[in-house]
């Protein structure tokens, strides 16, 4: 039997596990339903067993939810939750100031701007700053998925990914562009938003001077260089480095023409072709030649007429010298 450290704080009895606490306050109407464990409280006597429960009766009780505390200490920490209060000050901040509700977060902040990471992952190579997030890792090796969606089948390793999930069912979008209004599901779906208002390009190719402010797009460009070409065409045999074109390259084979022209019955496999087409209506000439005052609608048109003023003639007859 273990050493029991969990109490009831309602009749003081002591048990060894949380399940059995849980299944105490189910029988005895005396706690069930006015009396809850904080997580916190729970936690803390697991980790530190010696620890004082307090006085036998004696319990701290936020005023907010009700959760009961075991130390008044415990109860401040909590209060925090409510009021936002970040007492813990640090100079170590990305941007400044940093700040804290609790003073574990103040200790392990300097590990994370320092770059040090003395919890290492016993299964890879993977090293972190903080316990918590080495716990987390963890579950990718583990294949753990403790969180349950209860609208669909799905299933987390991390309680953060189950609360994203819930707004693909809710369509709740509680992060908001403040320059445009515009809102997101989920943090970095804003952030990455917010590029296209900053021009900020964090993602570097390192074969070139190339930016890009979505890690996508340069593992795309990357493919560029390396001649790699992930997607095949199951109709014939090219290959092609990016989806998109792979997309395009299938209608040639199926026929299928999905941009149509709202002025005409004209349609097109390719939206290129569509607003090349857009100009025969609206007389839109955007391709000037630099030698006269000639423009084009299209832009194989203007590299025809420049051949005009350079007198290149690049096509040769087989059969005489003209």
């Amino acid at each position: 039997m273990g050493k029991k450290t969990l109490q009831c704080k309602v009749w003081g009895t002591l048990f060894a596990n949380n399940s059995n606490l849980k299944e105490h306050h189910s029988k005895d109407s005396s706690s069930a339903g006015t009396i809850k464990l904080c997580k916190f409280y729970s936690k803390k006597q697991q980790e530190s067993p010696d620890a004082t429960l307090g006085d036998i009766g004696k319990s701290y009780t936020c005023s907010v939810c009700d959760v009961v505390f075991a130390q008044k200490s415990y109860l401040i920490c909590h209060l925090r939750t409510h009021t936002g209060e970040k007492p813990f000050h640090s100079n170590m901040g990305k941007h400044g100031k940093a700040t804290f509700a609790h003073k574990a977060s103040l200790t392990s902040h300097p590990k994370i701007c320092t770059g040090e990471k003395h919890f290492h992952c016993g299964v890879c190579e993977s090293t972190f700053a903080r316990k918590f997030s080495l716990t987390r890792h963890l579950k990718s090796h583990s294949g753990e998925k403790p969180f349950h969606c209860n609208m669909c089948e799905a299933t987390f390793a991390l309680k953060a990914n189950l609360t994203s999930h819930l707004r693909t069912h809710s369509g709740e979008k509680p992060f908001h562009c403040n320059v445009c209004g515009a809102t997101f599901a989920q943090k970095p779906s804003l952030t990455c938003h917010l590029r296209t208002h900053t021009g900020e390009k964090p993602f570097n190719c390192n074969m070139c001077e190339a930016t890009f402010a979505w890690k996508a797009n340069l593992i795309r460009h990357l493919r560029a260089h390396s001649g790699e070409k992930l997607f095949h065409c199951n109709m014939c045999e090219a290959t092609f480095a990016w989806k998109a074109n792979l997309t395009i390259h299938l209608r040639t084979h199926t026929g299928e023409k999905p941009f149509h022209c709202n002025m005409c019955k004209a349609t097109f496999a390719w939206k290129a072709n569509l607003t090349s087409h857009l100009r025969t209506h609206s007389g839109e000439k955007p391709f000037h030649c630099n030698m006269c005052e000639a423009a084009f609608a299209q832009k194989v048109n203007l590299s025809r007429h420049l051949k005009c003023h350079t007198g290149e003639k690049p096509f040769c007859c087989d059969t005489c010298d003209m």
